[in-house]
């Protein structure tokens, strides 16, 4: 790339979401906003390799995006109602309460993460407004036709504007449950490209990834001082910087025992590292961990470990009892028994992964934790049933074909 191409790519990186928030909060519409911001993009590729990068990329972005915006209000025939509409929403009455933090971008996450809107619609308008992805790239992420995926971010939109959602950051009272919310957003995405449920994409989609710890970093730039926020982002490193050894050469999921830790990203690990200690410290000092807190120390606990031998299971069961007591869902019950039968044995854990058959025998995972206890113990014939059925319910072709392998490994 060229040194002004990669001007345009870090403005678009780090400028969309200001350049769309600022234009939102000014006139009130989501549609005008977006379009503006694109033909702002559009005229940069077109002059900056002529004129130069301006000194101020973002200043320039967002001047040229109010004149695009300017300009379609005036081509438009409704332009008198789009103008009162405009005004009514953010015009001269008694100022909107700007909420705990005043920031334009946090009010667009908050905006596009609305409970009112469905959560693949949150994620795809958060994905399209705050992280710039076009519509195609969104499409292709979650295996939709480009058209659908247009009408699902057009109807979110005009929802937005139907429902009179407010384009504002909650109040101090109601912040913790909204970031939650978002934070539920990312950790979808991120949890998409970590492991895709599709059977024919890849099974691991390092862009899915990047883009939700990069919208993670941002929340947390906005909120330095929210511990779920640091815990989902050290989660979110940590398992990225598994990325590399997770998939072989061969196209087959490698768990955690059997992956080359010297692939893993020392840098990722380090930065996640230091986030959980932060974390910590403030629980020590009396701040309550939250749900992707301990899920980031779990992780801290396996990253740190030199070889699988080192791994600190009871340090691990301690944090999942943690857990267990904040979210007694039955994955979080599975993942427990997992660490249960390296401390007590197979069979102890088997016993504990029987009693969720109600709540996860449509779960593939369930399937496959109980295949490999039944393996360890020589029961090769339940083991294989197992199997059988963890390999019907898993979508991720790595995943598939790893358990495939271990099937076809039974006496």
């Amino acid at each position: 790339m060229s040194d002004v191409e990669e001007a345009i790519t870090r403005a678009h990186h780090n400028e969309w979401a200001r350049v769309v928030a600022a234009l939102t909060r000014r006139f009130g519409d989501l549609d005008i906003a977006e379009e503006a911001a694109a033909e702002a993009f559009a005229t940069a590729v077109q002059r900056w390799p002529a004129d130069g990068v301006p000194p101020n990329p973002g200043a320039w972005l967002t001047t040229t995006a109010n004149r695009k915006a300017i300009d379609r209000i005036r081509r438009e025939n409704k332009r008198d109602d789009k103008h009162k509409e405009a005004q009514m929403v953010y015009g001269d009455g008694p100022p909107e309460p700007v909420g705990a933090i005043d920031d334009d971008r946090l009010r667009l996450i908050f905006t596009c993460c609305h409970p009112a809107l469905a959560m693949q619609t949150r994620v795809a308008l958060t994905l399209r407004m705050v992280g710039g992805l076009t519509v195609p790239e969104i499409a292709r992420a979650f295996l939709v036709q480009e058209t659908a995926m247009e009408r699902r971010i057009t109807r979110a939109k005009a929802k937005i504007k139907a429902a009179r959602i407010p384009y504002r950051v909650p109040a101090v009272e109601d912040l913790p449950a909204r970031v939650s919310g978002v934070l539920a957003v990312l950790y979808l995405v991120f949890n998409e490209g970590y492991l895709a449920t599709g059977p024919d994409t890849d099974p691991l989609r390092h862009g899915l990834t990047a883009e939700a710890i990069r919208l993670t970093r941002l929340i947390r730039a906005l909120l330095p001082g929210d511990g779920e926020v640091a815990g989902l982002l050290a989660l979110m490193l940590l398992t990225e910087a598994r990325r590399t050894a997770r998939v072989s050469a061969g196209g087959e999921l490698v768990p955690l025992a059997e992956q080359d830790r010297g692939a893993w990203d020392t840098g990722l690990i380090a930065e996640g590292h230091r986030l959980v200690r932060e974390r910590l410290a403030a629980a020590a000092a009396g701040a309550a961990a939250g749900r992707y807190q301990i899920l980031a120390a779990i992780n801290a606990v396996h990253t740190a470990a030199r070889d699988v031998r080192d791994t600190d299971w009871s340090q691990v069961l301690a944090l999942y009892d943690q857990l267990v007591r904040l979210d007694p869902s039955p994955i979080i019950a599975l993942n427990r028994a997992i660490a249960v039968a390296e401390l007590d044995g197979p069979q102890v854990a088997l016993a504990a992964v029987d009693r969720l058959e109600d709540k996860l025998a449509g779960y593939h995972a369930y399937h496959a934790t109980r295949a490999d206890l039944l393996r360890r113990q020589g029961h090769s014939q339940q083991s294989r049933a197992a199997y059988d059925r963890a390999i019907e319910l898993a979508g991720n072709t790595a995943e598939t074909a790893y358990l495939t392998r271990r099937r076809d490994q039974l006496r």
